[in-house]
């Protein structure tokens, strides 16, 4: 376990901001750092809870985190958030309280900002205007790709597309095909918008296949061009 002092997280957060912090001017940086706090989420833990009313812009530093709604006897994951991840603030921008629930996929590092203090920003600096306008249309781009995945594709595929999502978002570990990610049956179920039965019979097949290796939670793909074959086609 890496043990950092304050200064040296701080650093290590400014640094990972840079893209966010790189469009502020030097005065707004230094207000938004000052009103800036931090919180280590262990693995399960709640971020936020569908129905409450957004405060804090939040950013996922380390760690990864899952957005998903709840809904009749289970959970559909509607996206995965990887670091660096600016998330929590659409329904602040459009005036709503989150239609969402997040949590921790594993220890995550999170730095919240005062959302009313990100919006003063906004009104004066179209640069970071324009940044998140990007993240959103960013977001809204992957979330239309994942509806169409998730409501027109057979079970099969949209297993293989969740596969190809995560490995996407999180990449895999030094040795090229084993994903970084360790999700657990019941999340790659929500996140597929099937059954955890279904996902663990469908998972088999595709280990049958040659198409993955699976050992516990650790995923590896076997042969990424026909995974995404199947992907699109089922």
């Amino acid at each position: 376990m890496v043990i950092r002092t304050k200064d040296a997280e701080r650093e290590m957060i400014i640094s990972s901001l840079s893209d966010l912090f790189g469009v502020l001017s030097e005065g707004e940086r230094a207000h938004l750092l000052a009103c800036m706090t931090r919180r280590l989420y262990r693995k399960g833990e709640i971020i936020y809870r569908e129905g409450d009313i957004p405060r804090q812009l939040l950013c996922l530093v380390t760690g990864k985190a899952k957005v998903y709604k709840d809904g009749v006897g289970r959970s559909q994951i509607v996206r995965v958030v990887k670091p660096v991840g600016y998330f929590g603030y659409r329904a602040a921008f459009s005036g709503q309280a989150y239609i969402t629930e997040a949590a921790a996929l594993e220890p995550a590092l999170i730095v919240k900002f005062p959302l009313a203090l990100v919006e003063r920003f906004i009104r004066s600096n179209t640069q970071l205007a324009w940044f998140f306008i990007r993240q959103l249309a960013q977001a809204l781009g992957s979330s239309d790709e994942r509806t169409v995945a998730l409501t027109q594709k057979h079970v099969r595929a949209r297993l293989a597309d969740s596969i190809l999502y995560l490995r996407e978002c999180y990449g895999t570990e030094p040795d090229g095909i084993t994903l970084c990610s360790r999700l657990s049956r019941e999340d790659m179920a929500n996140l597929s918008n099937m059954t955890t039965s279904n996902a663990i019979r469908t998972l088999s097949v595709l280990q049958q296949e040659g198409l993955v290796n699976v050992d516990g939670r650790r995923i590896s793909i076997l042969d990424v061009d026909e995974l995404r074959h199947v992907s699109e086609i089922g």
